[in-house]
């Protein structure tokens, strides 16, 4: 493993592997101690340097090495390049590039060649068109597979629960168990990656994720499929924040920059609008693992032509990884907010599938737990953020009025979005009775306006002002959510539904990228792994919160319906609708406290001289 030099023969043992992965029970691929080595020598080899094709190989063997023979310590290297200079400036590097080799040398010595080795704004791009294009494709592909097996499952999960025989109790948690793992670890990832290097962080979470949604897709029973799918959701936490860092380390200030957060928020509604089409077309046809098997063949591929394009970002020596790791991070910060989180959404999932578990002593002793550690991680990152110690997100970010009104209006805005499709899909089959295809094909509009908002959005957001953008894209999101709330079952597609789908993703689309550029600009350059974290903690908590309250609405609206029968369609319509209008009033409340707290902060994604 240790010789592949080249992507073919990368390739080549990756094909082995998958030949040898034993289908029947995938759980045994992980007990076999020289199959894990095998995975970590692959992985390591791809995290140590860009991926050579065999001409760059060829290419490279002609480079002569330098040594200095005047002294018992010596530097062996090839010509560094810029990036290769920035790992060097900050001390080598943990998983270093092999080209450059750093053997045992004197302080002075070390301090004299680093000096001379800067690291500039420029240095941090990639220069040709190609490379651009192919890490904006990386990273939109990264989020678009994660929203593509969300939208697979949410229209497969019927067949799912029979073919894996989920209970009752558990039938949503293939779904929810995800949203719970990722967003207790969006934090602590978005810190290690600071420290490790973003570059390493996400080809990790690619190489995770990849492995995992083959694993997804040979699920054999119940407790395999939550396994692998809360394990999904951890390589989706190494991938988010680590993203969000790559695209400020590569792509400078500007319009640039701007068109790849677009692109990254634009993938989301894109890959679950597609998935929930391809879900419905595979469940009824080939199986709906073949969703798991599609994304993970497009996840390789995309794990590939990232470890081949992306720079090395510049990371410390070994030792002072760990010494960073040690001293740098908040740790207790990022076990409070951790607990915090996880309790919470853990108490929020267990309501979607049955409200009557609030009632639970153990779910209400985890509630109260949940927001006992919240104030006690308030009163230690204000502690730490006093004596002048790393803090995790400190108190006096919330003081200010631009991060706190963008935060929200995040929250609310996924918190409605994810709703809205939620309930959309129970709609076309619950009320309407149509089939899963059926109801994938009705979601058509939603990726193809998502796509085309975020085009728009990137190209214009550093011309017209922030709030403008928020503002515009929310009334268009609130529209949706009032067309669906007025709907007649009995009219056609066209009429009313068919707009509501174009109009939906609008607002969350037009927020990501005004989000994503505010919220990082107002972290320092070493953290925006943790700004990445905190954005999509945001997010992924208001969509957990959001399903929770829009259930609790609906089933407490078709209970005191006039109709004996409350499963019927006209009961659950009752229900339906009331969620829909919680969705408008979550977006008209993000709208007011946009014009009221964001009508400041002018264009973002400016370009910087």
């Amino acid at each position: 493993m240790s010789d592949i030099k080249t992507i073919p023969e990368l390739c080549e043992q990756v094909s082995q592997a998958i030949r040898n992965f034993p289908v029947d029970d995938p759980t045994r691929y992980l007990k076999e101690t020289h199959n894990l080595q095998n995975l970590m020598l692959a992985l390591e080899f791809v995290l140590s340097t860009p991926i050579k094709t065999p001409s760059s190989c060829a290419a490279s063997s002609k480079k002569t090495t330098k040594s200095d023979t005047s002294s018992s310590t010596t530097l062996a290297m090839t010509e560094p390049t810029p990036m290769q200079a920035a790992a060097i400036a900050s001390g080598g590097g943990m998983w270093g590039d092999p080209a450059v080799e750093l053997s045992t040398m004197g302080d002075q010595r070390q301090a004299t060649r680093v000096k001379s080795l800067e690291l500039t704004q420029q240095d941090l791009k990639i220069t040709s068109k190609k490379g651009n294009a192919i890490v904006m494709g990386c990273i939109a592909f990264s989020t678009g597979i994660a929203s593509f097996l969300a939208g697979t499952i949410t229209i497969a999960i019927p067949i799912m629960a029979k073919d894996l025989n989920i209970p009752d109790n558990l039938v949503l948690w293939p779904v929810t168990v995800y949203s719970l793992a990722c967003g207790c670890t969006l934090l602590a990832c978005g810190s290690v990656s600071d420290v490790i290097g973003s570059r390493r962080m996400f080809l990790s979470g690619c190489f995770l994720q990849c492995f995992m949604t083959i694993a997804c897709g040979l699920s054999k029973n119940t407790a395999q499929i939550i396994v692998f799918r809360s394990f999904s959701g951890i390589a989706a936490s190494f991938c988010l924040p680590s993203a969000v860092s790559l695209i400020n380390e590569v792509f400078p200030p500007g319009k640039e920059r701007n068109i790849t957060f677009a692109m990254m928020g634009g993938a989301q509604p894109f890959g679950f609008g597609i998935g929930m089409v391809l879900g419905g077309i595979f469940t009824g046809t080939v199986g709906w693992q073949w969703g798991f098997h599609i994304a993970a063949i497009i996840n390789f591929f995309m794990f590939i032509l990232a470890a081949w394009q992306l720079p090395p970002t510049p990371v410390a020596h070994k030792h002072q990884i760990w010494s960073r790791l040690a001293t740098d991070i908040d740790w207790l910060g990022l076990i409070l907010a951790s607990g915090f989180l996880a309790m919470l959404s853990y108490v929020i999932s267990a309501l979607t599938g049955d409200l009557t578990v609030m009632k639970q002593p153990v779910n209400i002793t985890l509630l109260v737990l949940s927001f006992v550690l919240l104030g006690a991680f308030v009163l230690w990152v204000g502690r730490q953020e006093r004596l002048g110690r790393p803090a995790l997100i400190p108190n006096s970010l919330w003081q200010h009025k631009g991060f706190s009104c963008i935060c929200f209006n995040v929250f609310c805005v996924w918190a409605a979005f994810n709703a809205f499709e939620q309930y959309a899909n129970f709609f076309f089959q619950d009320v309407q009775g149509n089939s899963p295809l059926g109801t994938a094909l009705r979601f058509l509009p939603a990726p193809v306006s998502g796509a085309l908002a975020n085009i728009g959005v990137g190209l214009l957001v550093h011309r017209v002002r922030g709030d403008w953008i928020v503002v515009l894209t929310s009334i268009v999101s609130a529209l949706a959510s009032l067309l669906m709330a007025i709907i007649d079952p009995s009219w056609s597609y066209f009429r009313c539904a068919f707009v509501a789908q174009f109009f939906n993703p609008v607002g969350a689309d037009g927020m990501f990228t005004v989000a994503n550029l505010l919220i990082t600009s107002m972290f320092p350059p070493g953290e925006q792994g943790v700004a990445g974290g905190v954005f999509n903690t945001v997010s992924q908590t208001g969509k957990s919160v959001g399903m929770a309250l829009t259930l609790l609405i609906a089933q407490q609206v078709t209970s005191n319906s006039k109709y004996e029968d409350k499963t019927s369609p006209e009961a659950l319509m009752v229900g339906y609708r009331a969620a829909f209008w919680f969705c408008v009033a979550l977006i008209v409340a993000s709208l007011l406290v946009s014009v009221w707290g964001l009508r400041r902060i002018g264009k973002v994604g400016l370009k910087k001289d």
